[in-house]
């Protein structure tokens, strides 16, 4: 990712339709530009996906990323799957369920030392 971008990693198991994104700091306008064309990639290819986002030190959105976050939950409202949240805040828990609303994911939260228990819970059922 390019310097300065608060998107620490990003990866995509094509075979699994899974995306995985790190994040940290403030997200802005410019990091969605940055990840978005890789999962809309994966929706294209795969119909529905699964996403695992990872937070490190994450701190939330300037207004110009809460923009383009809800324009991303608005335009992919039915292509998310499950979605893992994985953090070590409280208000990161909150997230799961403010999340609700904007997407048909089934969604939960894992701490930082449950990411292994994140990717199997992403990975279950991926046949069906």
């Amino acid at each position: 990712m390019k310097q300065g971008s608060h998107v620490l990693s990003m990866e995509s198991e094509s075979e699994a339709r899974i995306v995985s994104l790190a994040l940290t700091g403030k997200l802005d306008k410019t990091d969605y530009e940055a990840f978005m064309p890789k999962i809309e990639e994966q929706i294209q290819q795969h119909g529905k996906i699964r996403l695992l986002v990872e937070l490190i030190d994450f701190h939330g959105w300037k207004f110009s990323g809460l923009i383009e976050d809800t324009k991303f939950g608005f335009r992919h409202f039915n292509d998310i799957d499950r979605l893992a949240i994985v953090g070590d805040r409280k208000w990161e828990k909150g997230m799961a369920t403010f999340c609700n609303p904007f997407t048909t994911a089934s969604i939960r939260y894992f701490e930082h030392e449950e990411l292994e228990d994140a990717k199997t819970w992403l990975h279950e059922d991926l046949d069906t």
